[in-house]
């Protein structure tokens, strides 16, 4: 549930409203008792994968999570 807010308010209180968003809540701003935006917390980035120094990797391969058919086929058998 989202926490609404008056302009006012989020003009006094914005750094806590910001603080309040990033942890994960929705605050709504509202002008006169109408809605007219909403504060949300931006998605965190996915992180990619870096070689690892201690096996003194240099290049992790774009395709190193794909399933390599050869593989499949020489557990499974066939």
């Amino acid at each position: 549930m989202a926490r609404t807010v008056n302009i006012y308010e989020a003009k006094t209180r914005l750094s806590e409203l910001v603080e309040a968003a990033a942890a994960g809540e929705e605050i709504v701003i509202a002008k006169n008792g109408a809605p007219k935006a909403k504060l949300t917390p931006i998605p965190k980035p996915a992180r990619k994968r870096q070689p690892s120094r201690l096996m003194k990797i240099a290049v992790i391969a774009d395709d190193f999570d794909e399933t390599d058919e050869r593989i499949i086929k020489a557990f499974e058998g066939s």
